[in-house]
C-alpha cells in the first residue's frame, strides 16, 4: 500500500468541509484524519505540534503544515489545481484577485452571521436558541449578499468563467444559511449559484461524509 503524503485532519461537519470539498474536486489521494472540534481532540501534544492554535483543519502536504480552512482550501487549489479549462485554481493574476476577494470576503462579512443564524436558527437544541440573535445576524448578511447579488448578474461563478476555489470558499460559508428561505429569497442569482455549488457531487460526497461521522460520534 502506498503511503499517503497528504492528509487532511478534522471531521467534516466542521470547517474541514472546505479542504475536503477541493480534495474531492481534485480527486486527491489523501489521509482523512476525522478528528472532532470537541472532547479534546484538538489539545493532545501530537495534534498541536500541528496546530499550536488547537483547531482543525489542519493540512499536512509531506510536511509543509497548513491551519485555518479558508487558507487549506486556497493551498490546496493552488497546489494542485489542475489545468486549463478547468482549474480550480487562478490561470492569471486577475483570476486571482477574485479568488483572494471573495474568500476573504466571505471571512470578514458572512462567516459570523452565517455562524449565528445557522446556531440559532436550526442547530441548537430549541431551549437553548434565541430567535432574536438569529434575526439580527440575517438582517446584517443583506448588505454582503446585495453586494453578491450585483456581482452574480450575468455571471454563473465568483471567478473567470468556471467553477473555482472562489466558489468553494464563498459558498461553504453561505450553506449555512440555506434554512432562512425568507433571507435568501430576496437574492434569486445568489440562490441559484449556490445551489449549483452545493449540489456538485465533490460536495455530496462530503455532506455523506458528515452525515456519517455525525452518526459514528453520537454512537460512541
Amino acid at each position: 500500500m502506498t503511503l499517503k503524503t497528504l492528509k487532511i485532519y478534522g471531521i467534516a461537519a466542521s470547517r474541514a468541509s472546505r479542504p475536503l470539498w477541493v480534495a474531492h474536486e481534485l480527486g486527491l489521494d489523501y489521509e482523512h484524519i476525522a478528528l472532532p472540534y470537541q472532547g479534546g481532540a484538538t489539545r493532545t501534544p501530537e495534534f498541536l505540534a500541528l496546530n499550536a492554535n488547537g483547531h482543525i483543519p489542519v493540512v499536512d502536504d509531506g510536511g509543509v503544515l497548513v491551519w485555518e480552512s479558508m487558507a487549506c482550501a486556497l493551498y490546496l487549489a493552488q497546489r494542485f489545481g489542475g489545468s486549463a479549462p478547468h482549474s480550480l485554481a487562478a490561470l492569471n493574476h486577475a483570476e486571482q484577485a477574485e479568488i483572494l476577494r471573495w474568500s476573504f470576503w466571505a471571512v470578514t462579512e458572512c462567516e459570523k452571521e452565517a455562524l449565528t443564524s445557522l446556531m440559532h436558527g436550526a442547530i441548537m437544541p430549541a431551549e437553548r436558541r434565541k430567535p432574536e440573535l438569529a434575526q439580527e445576524a440575517e438582517r446584517r448578511l443583506l448588505a454582503p449578499l446585495r453586494v453578491l447579488e450585483q456581482h452574480l448578474q450575468g455571471r454563473s461563478y465568483l471567478a473567470g468563467e468556471r467553477f473555482t476555489v472562489a466558489d468553494v470558499c464563498v459558498a461553504s460559508v453561505l450553506a449555512w444559511v440555506r434554512h432562512a428561505r425568507g433571507l435568501m429569497v430576496s437574492f434569486p442569482q445568489a440562490t441559484q449559484w449556490l445551489d449549483r455549488c452545493l449540489a456538485r457531487p465533490a460536495q455530496q460526497a462530503v455532506r455523506t461524509m458528515a452525515r456519517q461521522e455525525t452518526a459514528r460520534i453520537a454512537q460512541a
